[in-house]
């Protein structure tokens, strides 16, 4: 199935493109979590949100999740690690599958942490975001995790189930649930060594000798999860009607900049969504 839209990310800014699309009757799908947002639910009060006066971050959310249930919209939890530009459609990796859609909105937020040393240059040499993904290339071989969130314990389960050895770096003080087969280190990663492949991983502690190093945070950076995305510095480079510098690619809320604001992105949700639909209508109108 080829989408018209892809929305990837559960925020303000992707729920309301998601209600948009569902407005305009588009073929569309939702990627994030069911949840929504882990920064809307940690907020305590939001006093600038209109409609919803002194907010706290978790009834914001339940207002969200209600409003979209009541659209019949849902949401697919599969984490989007990369998306390909192919002309008049985009090809989406998923950990699982690949979709297809003819517009994508970007609505994924920002990625706080700097790459470690070596990671962008021995990406797809070692480096990864989905364990998932790569798993059955690890055969055999040792592997580590550094995950950012609890959530990240099923990717280093199912890695185990092909890997020799993996050891599972978490960068959160929640308790850690992995299998007996892994290795759990509270170490601090400090940097990638090798030259054409990944041969160690540097912590505060020590040096481990790994074949891959899988790092796993709430977001991949845009401009590595869309090759060719003209960014500045963490934030993907937008028009005023969300267009970004790839034909068909929108971007809305904290990934598109400054200020990190609720109601302004899901404005900026809602204009994205609006500029996918005219952008759809150009493709029609380009095809006839």
């Amino acid at each position: 199935m080829v989408y018209e839209i892809a929305i990837i990310g559960t925020g303000p800014a992707g729920l309301e493109a998601a209600i948009t699309a569902k407005v305009r009757n588009k073929n569309f799908i939702l990627f994030g979590s069911r949840n929504s947002s882990v920064k809307v639910a940690k907020a305590h009060t939001i006093l600038n949100y209109l409609g919803l006066p002194e907010v706290s971050g978790e009834g914001m959310q339940k207002a969200f999740l209600d409003h979209i249930a009541k659209m019949g919209i849902e949401i697919t939890e599969e984490q989007i690690t990369a998306v390909y530009a192919m002309g008049e459609t985009f090809a989406i990796q998923g950990a699982s599958n690949m979709y297809e859609a003819k517009s994508v909105i970007l609505a994924t937020g920002v990625v706080a942490a700097k790459p470690y040393p070596n990671e962008d240059e021995l990406l797809g040499r070692g480096v990864s975001y989905c364990a998932t993904c790569d798993a059955a290339l690890y055969k055999g071989k040792t592997a580590v995790v550094i995950a950012s969130s609890a959530k990240e314990e099923a990717e280093a389960d199912f890695l185990s189930e092909y890997a020799a050895k993996v050891y599972y770096i978490p960068l959160y003080k929640d308790e850690v649930h992995v299998n007996e087969r892994i290795e759990v280190l509270h170490e601090t990663p400090v940097e990638i060594l090798g030259t054409s492949k990944v041969e160690k991983l540097k912590t505060d502690k020590q040096e481990i000798e790994t074949d891959g190093v899988f790092i796993l945070r709430e977001a991949v950076a845009p401009g590595k999860l869309v090759p060719g995305l003209e960014t500045e510095g963490a934030h993907v480079k937008v028009n005023i009607d969300m267009s970004t510098s790839i034909p068909g690619c929108f971007a809305a809320g904290d990934i598109a900049g400054l200020p990190y604001q609720y109601i302004k992105s899901a404005g900026q949700g809602n204009t994205a969504a609006l500029s996918a639909v005219s952008y759809l209508t150009q493709l029609e109108n380009k095809a006839q």
